[in-house]
C-alpha cells in the first residue's frame, strides 16, 4: 500500500489460497443488503517505499508549506448537477498521493498529527514495475468516479486535482471531509506488496479515542460503507478479495492511518489491487478496468447513501 501515512502494520496474515466462497459471500452483500442491487499500509512483503524517511522522534515541526493546517480545501465542480437519487448527498472522494509528491519529498517527510501519533505527512505511492505510478492510477480512478456520482446528483468534492505541488498530508485529508460534513468519504489507492499476492481489499477504522483522535462515532457507518463498496467492487469488476490481507474477507480494520483516526464522518480506503503482482497490475493499468472500478466503488457507495 506504501501511500499516504502508512507504516507496516505489526502483523499481518501470510499469503492465503483465496477460496471462491468469498468473492461469492461479498457479491453476495448486494443481493442481501437493503438498497444495494443495482443502486448504480504498506502490505507484508512490500517493496520498499519510493519515498520515505525513518520516522524522527515526535517534534513540533510546522506544517509543510502548500499544505495548509488552517483552512482544508477541496476540488469540486462548479457546472450543475442534475437530480438523481443522491441530491442533497455530499461524497468526498481522497486520491491517494499526488504526482507532484516525487518533487517535494522534503515536504512530504515533515512529520504531522495523525490522531494517536505522528508520521510523514505523505508519501510517492507505489508503481507498478512499468512505472505506472500510484498516484496516476488514483487520480484517474477518483476522477471516473466523481462523474459517476454527480450523474446521480451527489455533490462531489476531491482533495487533490493534481491541482497542488504536493499533499494533501494525512491530517488536512481527514478534515477536508470533516469540514464539507460528508456523508461518506473513499480514499482511493493501490497496494505495493509481493508478486503473487492479488485482490482488493477495503481498510475500516478501527476504534480509536485521544491524542485528538475519537472513531467512535465512525466506526459503526464506515463499516457499512466498506461492506458495500466491498460487495459491489466484486460485483461490479469480477475481483476477488485480498489473499494476503483480511483473512479473504476484503476487509481490514486498522488504527495507524491518520486520514482515518481523525475523521468524523464516516470514511474508508480501497486498495484496488497490488501494483507490483503482473496479474493485478495488468488490471489497474487498463482503462476499461479502472471504468469498472469506479463504477464498482459508486455503486457501493449510492447502496449506503439510500439505505
Amino acid at each position: 500500500m506504501r501511500h499516504e501515512d502508512l507504516t507496516p502494520p505489526t502483523s499481518r496474515p501470510g499469503p492465503r489460497r483465496r477460496p471462491v466462497f468469498a468473492a461469492a459471500a461479498l457479491a453476495g452483500v448486494c443481493l442481501t443488503a437493503a438498497g444495494c442491487g443495482g443502486d448504480g499500509g504498506q502490505s507484508p512483503g512490500a517493496a520498499p517505499a519510493a519515498s520515505s524517511s525513518p520516522s524522527p522522534a515526535r517534534s513540533s515541526a510546522p506544517a509543510p508549506t502548500g499544505s495548509p493546517s488552517a483552512s482544508a480545501s477541496a476540488s469540486a465542480s462548479t457546472k450543475p448537477l442534475p437530480r438523481g437519487p443522491l441530491t442533497g448527498r455530499t461524497v468526498v472522494i481522497d486520491p491517494g498521493h499526488n504526482p507532484g509528491n516525487v518533487d517535494h519529498t522534503r515536504e512530504i517527510n515533515a512529520q504531522v498529527d495523525m490522531g494517536n501519533g505522528r508520521k510523514e505527512c505523505d508519501t510517492t505511492g507505489t508503481s507498478t514495475n512499468s512505472g505506472y505510478a500510484e498516484a496516476r492510477f488514483t487520480l484517474d480512478v477518483s476522477r471516473r468516479l466523481r462523474t459517476l456520482l454527480e450523474a446521480q446528483g451527489a455533490k462531489v468534492l476531491l482533495t487533490q486535482d493534481g491541482d497542488r505541488p504536493f499533499g494533501p498530508c494525512v491530517d488536512e485529508r481527514a478534515r477536508i471531509g470533516n469540514k464539507a460534513q460528508a456523508d461518506a468519504v473513499v480514499s482511493v489507492h493501490a497496494d505495493g506488496s509481493a508478486t503473487g499476492n492479488r485482490g482488493f481489499h477495503v481498510i475500516l477504522p478501527a476504534a480509536v479515542n485521544g491524542d485528538g483522535a475519537d472513531t467512535a462515532k465512525i466506526v459503526a457507518p464506515s463499516r457499512e460503507l466498506g461492506v458495500r463498496i466491498a460487495g459491489n467492487f466484486v460485483r461490479v469488476t469480477g475481483s476477488a478479495p485480498s489473499n494476503y490481507i483480511g483473512d479473504n474477507t476484503g476487509l481490514d480494520t486498522r488504527d495507524d492511518l491518520g486520514g482515518l483516526n481523525l475523521s468524523t464522518v464516516p470514511k474508508v480506503f480501497i486498495e484496488c489491487g497490488n501494483m507490483r503482482d503482473p496479474k493485478d497490475a495488468a488490471l489497474l493499468t487498463s482503462a476499461d478496468w479502472r471504468q469498472k472500478a469506479a463504477l464498482g466503488i459508486a455503486e457501493g457507495i449510492g447502496s449506503y447513501l439510500k439505505r
